[in-house]
């Protein structure tokens, strides 16, 4: 990695849409150059996809929070069967295996409080892995840069 790939991953992270042409020029290297060098991180997986990010006000999405999950039990099997759970969630946008006190991290994602409610009880609170569960709500997000 040097400073060209550096600038190249800059550039994509903040426009994954830009043309060859268009990011040659930002970066100061040729097209060709460019192109090379972007599949080259493809190829290595420091480049491991490209994605559309949404809009959640358009799509209707009123409600985020993160949510900690804690273990009735610590086995792999445990975690297993709590990620497979939470995989088939649509509301959950993120799962994370974390330290700490909790195992894991969720963002979760949803139309208003009611629906967030509903999902707790109907899904994370029927989860038999699932020992505690705590809500923090997002009140505002100045940087996302995910």
């Amino acid at each position: 990695m040097d400073r060209f790939d550096e600038r190249i991953l800059q550039e994509l992270q903040a426009d994954g849409r830009l043309s060859n042409v268009e990011l040659s020029e930002r970066i100061g290297l040729s097209p060709s150059a460019t192109l090379r060098r972007v599949q080259e991180l493809e190829r290595q997986g420091v480049i491991s996809g490209y994605r559309a990010i949404l809009n959640s006000d358009k799509l209707g999405i009123g409600f985020i929070a993160y949510v900690t999950i804690g273990l009735s039990d610590h086995s792999q099997k445990s975690q297993r069967g709590f990620e497979q759970e939470v995989m088939m969630a649509q509301e959950v946008t993120e799962c994370h295996n974390i330290t700490g006190a909790n195992e894991y991290l969720l963002r979760v994602e949803t139309k208003d409080l009611t629906r967030y409610k509903r999902f707790h009880s109907e899904v994370l609170g029927e989860i038999p892995q699932v020992n505690t569960i705590t809500t923090l709500v997002v009140m505002d997000t100045p940087k996302d840069t995910r």
